[in-house]
């Protein structure tokens, strides 16, 4: 995104004032210790703390030195390249969790969204959508890598709120994914293709995507877009991200949209985590304030035309981020692991879950080396599918997803945007109404995403 409107914020009192001053100085004040460790042209930067101890901070990390050191070399040829799907990258970077599965967590404070098509006021349900948006990023802090999906693998989740989630790999080569989520409330859809671009020994990352929420009482339809990803010190120092810029939420149906500005991070911290912006209305008026931080709250209150709080009002928390556990060895929320597991599993679940994949599943038993092994042999078994597939003379075509020849315009680029073909639904309600449907002890399931048998591979 550009920057913010000069007009508005100019405008905007002193909530915007005090904004604008903080935003100034971090820029001005922030600083990298360049060239640590012989590296040149590298940042090591440590948000919490100053350059006394960033040679520690170097030093730490899930890697050892050789390693990290071995991994450097492999991937200086890739600075300033898109890594989305070029690189295979070693599972001591990843997490048992795949980019499907983490697409599914934006559906943990899916309550917000319930309030928004139950609220009759506009604005506030503004303000309740997009917390609902921001409160993805806490579970965004972990470090770690999910696994690329397989194409045709999927990710179903039910027993949350009344939400049914199918979301499917629809496309390898630029990867892609869609996912459709529903309950009485809202429908969600997501046509999602990350771009990156690698710089050493940092990342960027682009969220090519479209989002669309439509509420059902309500019935508008809300469109998401989201800020860049900044990913630092992948190699050298401890990992953190941040993603500066603008988040923007339009009603498509009024013409109201909510404008939040995520701070950059500066020196020793400074405005990390920070949110705040503003509802408009469909005139561009502002209507309410908004500020907290990602990682813990956001709250809301009423304004006036300047931008200023209106007098008898006063600040309320509309969200806030729900207790983790303790010293989680994957930094999981209790809601990640629920992801992970069966709880949120439907009867019948389909063979192309990720839950069933091999190597996600022996890393989260701790053991590194059966899944880098099984990873390699899933990447071996998909380019052989392609073989047989490209062989025949056959395009791959998701199950549960339509290509819609629609191309949607983004900050980062066009996107090709599929849609929600309605089957799994068909699917799904056919199998809860069986009585003849036995548990299936999902252990013995193999994970098969595959359209064609890699065996008939050339």
């Amino acid at each position: 995104m550009g920057s913010r409107d000069q007009d508005t914020a100019s405008s905007s009192g002193y909530f915007s004032a005090i904004t604008s001053s903080v935003w100034s100085w971090g820029t001005a004040v922030q600083k990298s210790v360049n060239g640590l460790l012989g590296y040149e042209g590298l940042e090591v930067i440590n948000p919490e703390g100053g350059t006394d101890d960033a040679e520690d901070e170097a030093q730490r990390g899930r890697w050892k030195q050789e390693d990290r050191d071995s991994y450097w070399k492999m991937m200086q040829k890739y600075i300033g390249s898109d890594i989305t799907s070029v690189v295979s990258l070693p599972v001591i970077i990843f997490e048992p969790m795949t980019m499907l599965q983490k697409m599914a967590e934006l559906m943990e404070y899916s309550y917000l969204l319930d309030l928004a098509d139950e609220c009759d006021d506009p604005h506030m349900r503004l303000v309740y959508t997009s917390s609902w948006a921001i409160s993805v990023y806490f579970a965004l802090q972990r470090m770690w890598k999910p696994f690329n999906p397989i194409l045709g693998e999927t990710y179903e989740m039910v027993n949350h709120d009344g939400i049914t989630f199918i979301a499917e790999q629809v496309s390898h080569h630029p990867p892609m994914s869609a996912a459709h989520a529903e309950n009485s409330h809202f429908i969600y859809d997501i046509t999602s293709k990350v771009k990156t671009k690698f710089l050493g020994n940092s990342a960027e990352v682009y969220p090519l995507g479209r989002t669309r929420v439509q509420l059902k009482r309500a019935g508008v339809i809300l469109d998401l877009i989201p800020p860049l990803t900044k990913v630092n010190n992948l190699i050298f120092g401890r990992t953190w991200a941040d993603s500066p810029g603008e988040m923007v939420m339009n009603n498509l149906t009024t013409g109201d949209k909510v404008v939040l500005y995520f701070q950059p991070c500066g020196w020793f911290g400074a405005g990390r985590y920070e949110v705040d912006g503003y509802v408009y209305d469909a005139a561009e008026k502002p209507k309410m304030l908004m500020t907290g931080k990602w990682n813990k709250s956001m709250s809301y209150q009423p304004c006036d035309q300047e931008g200023e709080p209106l007098p008898g009002t006063e600040l309320k928390e509309v969200w806030r981020v729900a207790a983790a556990p303790e010293n989680d060895k994957h930094q999981y929320t209790y809601f990640a692991h629920k992801i992970n597991s069966f709880e949120t599993a439907p009867k019948k679940l389909l063979a192309s879950d990720s839950r069933l994949r091999p190597d996600r599943y022996a890393l989260e038993k701790g053991n590194m080396s059966k899944s880098g092994s099984e990873k390699s042999s899933l990447e071996e078994r998909q380019r052989s599918e392609k073989r047989s597939r490209e062989a025949k003379g056959h395009q791959f075509t998701p199950r549960w997803f339509n290509m819609t020849g629609e191309i949607s315009p983004t900050p980062w680029g066009d996107l090709e945007v599929y849609e929600y073909n309605g089957k799994y639904t068909e699917h799904r309600s056919m199998i809860d109404s069986s009585e003849l449907i036995e548990e299936v002890n999902t252990n013995q399931i193999e994970f098969n995403p595959w359209q064609y048998d890699d065996k008939l591979s050339s």
